[in-house]
């Protein structure tokens, strides 16, 4: 992984926080979140149901708007922009991928992916070729005349991914992108991310809570009541022991391994 400018961060935020009113009783989901991450990193965010990671993701994409602290994306501070110039950022810098795909089921995997660039302001990219591009990219270049119903869920999410890689975002936001799909699905997800990275130099934020997820990241983040507590390890000796379990078992053909074109 390399960056000409290691030190430039695509998302800051400072003294993040959240209140959601619960009928009379107010909650605080962010409580002084403070986070930077580096342009190229692969950061993890992990933490127990409620703990305020979607909170914090939605935040961090201009989705929500904080009761107090701010957001800066790639430079830009997001706080306070209309939703017009909010809409800008969401289109130009930031890709999302979310727990349930979002496909339209009625268009083909090349024409979800293109369907971002023909709503883009400054169109930067032939919409079809650019599919094409990006579908070849995850290995599913025979995949992109098919409809979601077509496609296995780890098709779809490698679908969405491209989606979100279309206006070529230097951030890209995962909500759970796994949760929906089974092991050796969401391992090949996960490798697709990391291709991602790797290849294309984006840097990736991705909320789980499935630690086997957030080993595959450069650094790991730990929220809990609304708080960033520490940075974490996730690769602990039972980690680690899983893992290699895993791997020995689909070596061993005990798992069929599914290539990442396929099923």
């Amino acid at each position: 992984m390399t960056d000409s400018n290691p030190d430039r961060y695509v998302v800051q935020t400072q003294d993040l926080r959240k209140d959601l009113q619960m009928g009379q009783v107010t909650v605080q989901a962010l409580r002084r979140a403070t986070l930077n991450v580096r342009a190229g990193e692969f950061l993890s965010i992990v933490g127990p149901s409620g703990s305020g990671k979607s909170t914090l993701l939605g935040l961090i994409g201009g989705l929500d708007t904080p009761t107090a602290g701010r957001v800066f994306i790639d430079g830009v501070d997001i706080t306070d922009l209309s939703e017009r110039a909010l809409t800008r950022i969401r289109n130009e810098k930031i890709g999302f991928v979310f727990q349930f795909f979002n496909l339209i089921p009625t268009l083909t995997a090349q024409e979800n992916v293109a369907l971002p660039i023909q709503f883009a302001r400054n169109r930067r990219f032939d919409p079809t070729r650019r599919a094409q591009e990006l579908l070849e990219m995850l290995e599913l270049g025979d995949r992109m005349h098919h409809r979601p119903n077509q496609l296995s869920g780890g098709e779809q999410q490698r679908v969405a991914i491209a989606r979100a890689l279309a206006n070529d975002p230097p951030l890209l936001l995962c909500d759970e992108p796994t949760g929906n799909l089974d092991t050796i699905s969401g391992a090949l997800v996960m490798d697709a991310l990391r291709q991602v990275q790797e290849d294309l130099n984006r840097t990736i934020v991705v909320v789980t809570h499935d630690m086997n997820v957030a080993a595959g990241a450069d650094r790991v983040i730990s929220l809990v009541d609304g708080r960033i507590l520490h940075e974490v390890d996730p690769r602990s000796a039972a980690q680690i022991t899983a893992v290699d379990v895993l791997r020995a078992e689909r070596a061993t053909g005990g798992i069929q391994t599914v290539r990442a074109g396929g099923r």
